[in-house]
């Protein structure tokens, strides 16, 4: 057995996969599990009741976590003059006009976020089949359209967030790394729990959390009590 399957089988005997854990107990465990070689993302996977075939049922939206991911940020813009300027100011890691437009086309793609002012929606708009599927399209929806592109890129580095909901109608966030403290990481968790309530499609019928999941990258799932939306923070008392 590889030491990933030893490590993953250890977890597994850790955790009672039908147990509905709190926050805080999910939280709490998954920072008790056999650590990788590295610093695991922890994730939190929500399943909610929508029917995302209707446009009023998606979620799409953004989100500053409390703590950051912990996740280093590659940025690239598109802009031109003072605009280029001031994305490379605030931090952008690739800036271009026309030029990043061929790059791109071309199949570089070593970025995690794109920006774009609005007046290079002509060259930005060709690419599409290129960072469509990888969800990389600018969009004026997210605020990565938009001549402001010094906070963009400052807002994008300090972990600012996009979610939306999959074909599933599933969304599937990055809340903070295994290093992080146990607070923390429940405060990510909170703040992006309340982000999912508050983004409720009014056309939205029946139960809306059927199911929310918390996993490190390499290990197992743990069940989390959708009805637990209160007080998440204050279940621990271990300092951040």
């Amino acid at each position: 057995m590889s030491s990933r399957g030893k490590r993953y089988e250890k977890a597994r005997e850790k955790i009672d996969r039908e147990q509905l854990y709190s926050p805080a107990e999910a939280v709490k465990t998954l920072k008790e599990l056999p650590n990788a070689r590295f610093d695991e993302t922890v994730e939190a996977h929500f399943r909610l009741g929508l029917n995302v075939r209707h446009a009023d049922q998606q979620l799409r939206g953004t989100l500053m976590l409390p703590h950051g991911t912990g996740k280093s940020v590659r940025v690239a813009v598109f802009a031109e003059g003072d605009k280029a300027r001031e994305a490379e100011e605030a931090g952008a890691d690739v800036v271009g006009s026309a030029d990043l437009a061929k790059r791109v086309e071309e199949g570089f793609t070593d970025f995690d976020v794109a920006i774009a002012t609005p007046d290079q929606m002509g060259n930005v708009g060709k690419l599409g089949r290129v960072l469509g599927p990888r969800g990389l399209m600018p969009n004026p929806k997210t605020g990565t359209v938009t001549f402001d592109v010094g906070k963009a890129v400052s807002d994008a580095k300090a972990g600012k967030l996009e979610y939306r909901t999959d074909r599933g109608a599933c969304v599937h966030v990055s809340i903070g790394k295994k290093s992080f403290g146990e607070k923390n990481l429940l405060e990510n968790y909170a703040a992006l729990l309340d982000e999912i309530l508050r983004a409720k499609p009014a056309a939205a019928k029946g139960r809306y959390i059927q199911g929310i999941t918390l996993a490190t990258t390499m290990g197992p799932g743990l069940k989390v009590d959708p009805t637990r939306t209160r007080g998440i923070v204050e279940e621990q008392a271990v300092p951040a």
